[in-house]
């Protein structure tokens, strides 16, 4: 069996909460970017871009989601909204993945789309191969146009994912897996 199956066969996310530093270095870094733009893409369109957020700049994201947390939810508490603050800080790197559809006469925007969400995994699949965990998580912030538009989205995109990568602080679990019978027909 090759080493690149045996590795699908066995990757698995860690919880950000579960991650610490060290992050990539600045060339792994560099890496996983490439490999997260080396996606199909129908057309060469490129219809994906990526936000760093390592060091200060995952506080001042987290400001962002915290100031649209507390205006949108008025009774949150201190703790809820440090909570909503502290979401792009456990792991000491993320990255968002935005799909940034762009008008084509041959690529629906669906497509699109899916390029996107195949550049997250590559993403996550880069970061594990390289020895760090890594996490590809949306929540209530992937979706919140306010916080997109803090983010620096354009109103036309819309975000595939965060992806939380550090070094693990424990052994990874894995977790059930569908039985193929359960999710494999035949036609």
């Amino acid at each position: 069996m090759s080493d690149v199956i045996s590795f699908l066969e066995t990757r698995r996310s860690v919880k950000p909460r579960e991650m610490t530093g060290p992050g990539p270095s600045p060339d792994e870094l560099d890496t996983i970017l490439t490999i997260g733009a080396r996606v199909p893409d129908h057309g060469k369109i490129a219809p994906w871009r990526f936000i760093v957020f390592e060091g200060e700049a995952r506080a001042r994201g987290g400001a962002v989601i915290a100031e649209v947390f507390a205006r949108k939810h008025p009774e949150a508490t201190a703790a809820e909204i440090a909570t909503e603050q502290g979401r792009l800080s456990e792991a000491p790197l993320v990255i968002a993945v935005v799909s940034s559809p762009k008008p084509h006469p041959k690529v629906p925007q669906w497509e699109q789309e899916l390029s996107a969400g195949a550049s997250c995994m590559n993403i996550v699949a880069a970061a594990t191969a390289l020895g760090y965990g890594a996490n590809w998580l949306s929540g209530w912030i992937a979706y919140d146009r306010d916080v997109l538009t803090g983010l620096g989205l354009k109103e036309h995109e819309k975000l595939a994912g965060f992806i939380h990568i550090g070094s693990k602080t424990k052994p990874v679990e894995d977790r059930p897996r569908p039985a193929l019978a359960e999710v494999v027909t035949r036609f």
